[in-house]
C-alpha cells in the first residue's frame, strides 16, 4: 500500500509546448469560421453563371417563340387573302355565268325597244330585268362612230367609207356586256375603213404644199 504524500496536489498533464488542448480547439474553430466566406464566394459565382446561362438560353428561345409566331401570324394574313380573293373570284365567275345565260333575253328586249314593240306589261318586266342586271355588275357598251378595237369588238361586217380616217365602228349589230374589267361579250359591230389610196393628208404635207397665190406671183428679179 503506498503512501500518499500530504500537501501536493495532482495537476493536469501539460503539453510540452505548454499550450492547453482547449484553447487550440478554440483556434481551429476561428480558421474554420475564417475559411468559410471563401468557399461561399466561389459557390455564390458559381450559381451566378448558372442562371446567367439559363437566362442566354430562355432569351433565345423566346426569340425562336416569336420568330414562329411572326411567320404564323403572315402565312394566316397570306390564308386570308387567298380566300378572299378566291371568293371573289367564284362569285364573279357565278354572276357572269348567269347573266351571260340572260344576254339573249336582253338582245331580244333591246330589239322590241327599237322596233316600239316594248309596250305594256312587257315593257315593265323587261325594264325590271334591266335594272336586275345593272345591279348585279352588268354594263352594256359598243357606240356607232368609236374607233374599231379587237379587245372588245367583233366585225361582223366590213367595208370602204371616203368620210372615215381609221377604222371605225359604222353600226353595232349587238351591244356588248361586261362586268367590272371582264368583258363577257364582245360587241358585235359592222366596221368601216377609209378608201384604199386615200390616206390623209398630214398637216406637215400641207404645210410644205405652194398655195395657189405663190404659184401665180410673179418671180421677182
Amino acid at each position: 500500500m503506498s503512501e500518499e504524500t500530504p500537501g501536493f496536489d495532482e495537476k493536469p498533464e501539460v503539453p510540452a509546448d505548454g499550450t492547453p488542448d482547449e484553447p487550440k480547439a478554440a483556434d481551429s474553430a476561428d480558421k474554420a469560421e475564417g475559411a468559410a466566406p471563401a468557399g461561399g464566394s466561389a459557390e455564390a459565382v458559381g450559381q451566378e453563371t448558372a442562371l446567367l446561362a439559363q437566362l442566354d438560353q430562355a432569351r433565345m428561345a423566346l426569340g425562336e417563340r416569336t420568330g414562329d409566331l411572326q411567320r404564323l401570324q403572315a402565312e394566316y394574313q397570306n390564308y386570308r387573302r387567298r380566300v378572299e380573293r378566291d371568293r371573289i373570284t367564284v362569285k364573279e365567275i357565278a354572276v357572269a355565268s348567269l347573266l351571260t345565260e340572260l344576254l339573249p333575253t336582253l338582245d331580244d328586249i333591246g330589239r322590241a325597244r327599237e322596233h316600239g314593240e316594248l309596250v305594256g306589261g312587257f315593257k315593265s318586266v323587261a325594264e325590271s330585268l334591266e335594272t336586275v342586271a345593272a345591279k348585279m355588275g352588268l354594263q352594256q357598251f359598243g357606240k356607232e362612230g368609236e374607233p374599231f378595237d379587237p379587245t372588245i369588238h367583233e366585225a361582223l361586217m366590213h367595208s370602204y367609207a371616203p368620210d372615215v380616217t381609221e377604222t371605225t365602228c359604222v353600226a353595232i349589230l349587238q351591244p356588248g356586256y361586261r362586268i367590272g374589267e371582264r368583258t363577257i361579250r364582245p360587241a358585235r359591230v359592222a366596221v368601216a375603213e377609209p378608201q384604199p389610196g386615200t390616206a390623209p393628208k398630214s398637216e406637215s404635207a400641207e404645210a410644205d404644199t405652194p398655195s395657189d397665190k405663190d404659184t401665180d406671183a410673179p418671180d421677182k428679179g
